[in-house]
């Protein structure tokens, strides 16, 4: 290792799945290892993609901070949200995608050595970030709960906060888990972020793939929090757009200067063919996302019922769901081995996704279809059998 920056990281383990899935070239394995999605954009979206290959101005570096009219969307569409007005042009920057933007605003907020607080299990990527930005990673755990869903150790809140927390890092919906946090969740989180004068980087790139009528919830919209939360969203997941490399971040006025201008050191500026198009997703209305989610949450209810015996763990949102396979004395990567070889099942292992989760395996389910998703059954019944 040339870095002590890169110690403690750990890989996130989709690449090496996804590698090993590929190179069997075997179109009867389920792709479950990757975030992806196998839907598509709008038309609509698409045809302005298509025109903005010719469009003058598209090839250039300028605005460095992005097209005025995407900032004025995304600005736009977080005010709506949380409830909180923002103004685009002392609150909102974007950047070449959301995780792009989470490392923008950590390399802007924390100093070495700062502790960020964490869900756990959570995305190693996000984790890593704060290692990169020199941070310590904080993890609130939590457990599934007699419903078979995912609930929070809020008690565990004091005891985890130092005179070094400096940020909460967080997503609703969780990924790898699916938990959506309620609104009592999401009010004592944000009071113990304000209790310890720390910022709230809330990762929005899943924030509206809710299922069963969960509530949306914003944490800017809880007192004394709009000055300090710090919204990261993105087009990857909502809007089917995970090519298009778009994403922003909207903070209070006194810390945009500074996450602008890490912004620009960092990768200058975001793809020039992808902006109008965001903006023309941005400017949709809510309702768009409805065909989207009745496809996800149809696999996600056609997983749980074709698993039902198997401890997988229901998500009320997200993309994912992980599998506990801890009953079987196997770790994650024996048993990712084993749904791969013996079941024709791409997964992920989830070591170094948190403190604790390295005995589960996460299925996505946004990128199969039901048509083959049928044989899921079969498949884990010879893998485990």
């Amino acid at each position: 290792m040339l870095t002590n920056r890169l110690s403690g990281m750990r890989g996130i383990g989709v690449d090496r799945a996804s590698e090993i899935a590929e190179e069997a070239d075997d179109e009867n394995i389920l792709r479950m290892e990757n975030l992806d999605t196998d839907l598509s954009p709008s038309e609509d979206i698409i045809e302005e993609t298509r025109k903005a290959v010719s469009s003058k101005g598209v090839n250039s570096y300028l605005p460095f901070n992005g097209k005025h009219e995407l900032r004025s969307a995304a600005a736009d569409l977080v005010s709506r949200l949380s409830g909180v007005k923002y103004n685009y042009k002392e609150t909102t920057v974007i950047c070449s995608g959301g995780l792009n933007g989470i490392l923008n605003v950590l390399l802007s907020i924390i100093d070495p050595g700062d502790e960020v607080i964490l869900p756990d299990p959570v995305y190693s990527g996000l984790i890593n970030r704060v290692l990169l930005a020199g941070g310590k990673p904080v993890f609130l755990p939590s457990f599934i709960n007699n419903e078979g869903s995912w609930e929070t150790y809020t008690d565990m809140l004091k005891k985890i906060i130092t005179n070094k927390t400096k940020a909460f890092l967080m997503l609703s919906p969780v990924m790898p888990t699916g938990q959506v946090y309620t609104r009592r969740e999401w009010d004592l989180i944000c009071k113990a972020c304000a209790d310890a004068g720390a910022y709230m980087i809330y990762d929005a790139a899943l924030g509206r793939i809710l299922y069963d009528n969960a509530e949306y919830v914003h944490p800017a919209s809880f007192p004394g929090m709009a000055e300090r939360t710090i919204t990261v969203g993105s087009v990857s997941k909502e809007y089917c757009m995970t090519g298009w490399r778009i994403g922003w971040i909207t903070a209070p006025p006194k810390l945009f200067k500074d996450i602008a201008f890490v912004n620009i050191s960092n990768t200058v500026c975001p793809p020039g063919l992808s902006q109008s198009a965001a903006t023309l997703a941005l400017r949709k209305p809510d309702m768009f996302l409805e065909k989207y989610l009745r496809k996800w949450q149809a696999r996600r209810d056609f997983l749980l019922k074709s698993l039902k015996g198997y401890p997988v763990i229901k998500p009320m949102g997200g993309w994912s769901m992980l599998m506990d396979i801890s009953r079987y004395g196997l770790t994650g990567e024996e048993a990712a081995k084993k749904l791969l070889e013996r079941g024709k099942i791409a997964v992920t292992p989830m070591d170094g996704w948190g403190s604790s989760a390295g005995h589960f395996v996460r299925l996505v389910f946004s990128n199969e279809p039901i048509e083959r998703l049928v044989t899921v059954r079969e498949k884990v019944d010879k893998a485990f059998s």
